[in-house]
């Protein structure tokens, strides 16, 4: 079997001879190069043809953010960020996210080395993920923001859903490749769409950061999930990094408990967590969307959730970068309805309106 051929870009002499050792003690890739910054990184896709570069988010010469943006405009291929664990390393990597990059890992800040060895399966899980991902073009428009993001599409108006019962939550998992997903549905519902609970597979310490960044761009709140508050209409929860998130009842309302506990499918928040907590708390009011993802996490939860009586839509393959966790909610008979992404707002939208006339029984 051929092996996965790796670049490794980065800055520090350091963590390439730890990335270069992690990459090389596995069977079925190996690290071709290592650059210590993106010009010479540049010459080394060219002559070498890796299937995936690590690349360091911080650099000297130019910073993978404008390396990135470039690489992916005019030789696309899959991208592991190295990104640091501050608020300035989080905002980026989402830009980098926003850019093509396929996943991240965190480096710390401090006992990198020790560090690094501690993050050795999930670093060559993702390079492994990545060698497989569906890679897009990126087209940049000439206005550009100079940092090399990509311009955000304004959300586009969407009319009010009106009168609907505050009973009706949204549940949604994703993965590798969710949050551009997430970010997608979430632009295109309007102020008065029911609450939506989210759990993206990220590390702490990275989603304060992208619940910010969504709360700039949706008509609908967007924050991380708080332990004990409200689960409210026209607004989003994201699973705080770290930690599991569910929905629980309190008399008339939903609540959002957020709790520390083990890896449930290897993942801290796990949407398992979340699903099973919807079919049993909130049932035909529910409705699931699968997105992008590697991995199984939350197919057997959203069969029961289906089973539980919500109505589910997952993800297509053609539009995911990832269609592994889409693809075991289809082969766990959880899906009602497999979208294109772009699809999934509109269709979510019609068929909250569709059963808007439908009395909910309250608990």
């Amino acid at each position: 079997m051929a092996k996965t051929r790796v670049v490794v870009v980065d800055d520090s002499a350091l963590v390439r001879s730890l990335l270069t050792e992690i990459i090389n003690r596995q069977p079925d890739m190996e690290c071709i190069g290592a650059a210590s910054d993106p010009l010479v990184a540049r010459e080394m896709i060219r002559n070498l043809n890796p299937d995936v570069i690590t690349l360091d988010v911080e650099m000297p010469r130019m910073d993978g953010i404008d390396f990135l943006s470039k690489l992916m405009r005019l030789r696309p291929m899959p991208v592991v960020m190295v990104s640091t664990l501050t608020e300035r390393g989080a905002d980026v990597t989402l830009r980098a996210l926003e850019l093509g990059a396929i996943d991240f890992v965190a480096k710390p800040k401090i006992g990198v080395a020790d560090g690094l060895k501690l993050l050795a399966e999930d670093i060559t899980d993702k390079v492994r993920v990545a060698s497989k991902a569906h890679i897009r073009k990126l087209h940049v428009p000439a206005s550009a923001p100079a940092d090399g993001a990509t311009p955000v599409r304004p959300a586009a108006p969407v009319a009010s859903l009106g009168r609907l019962s505050t009973e009706k939550i949204v549940f949604i998992g994703a993965s590798t490749g969710g949050t551009e997903a997430t970010k997608e549905v979430l632009i295109n519902l309007p102020p008065d769409c029911p609450a939506v609970m989210i759990t993206q597979h990220m590390p702490p310490g990275f989603t304060r950061s992208y619940a910010a960044r969504l709360d700039g761009l949706c008509r609908i709140r967007v924050k991380e999930a708080q332990d004990g508050e409200r689960v409210l209409p026209g607004h989003a929860y994201i699973a705080p990094g770290g930690l599991h998130l569910s929905v629980e009842r309190s008399g008339a309302n939903y609540i959002a408990r957020v709790q520390d506990g083990e890896p449930v499918n290897r993942h801290k928040p796990s949407v398992e967590v979340l699903f099973k907590s919807a079919a049993r708390v909130v049932g035909p009011n529910a409705l699931g969307i699968m997105l992008t993802g590697m991995g199984a996490d939350g197919a057997k939860a959203m069969r029961e959730l289906r089973d539980a009586g919500s109505y589910n839509m997952v993800q297509d393959e053609a539009s995911c970068v990832v269609f592994g966790m889409p693809r075991e909610a289809i082969n766990a008979g959880a899906a009602h309805e497999v979208l294109p992404l772009t699809q999934i707002a509109p269709h979510l939208i019609e068929r909250l309106r569709s059963t808007s006339g439908l009395s909910m029984n309250r608990v």
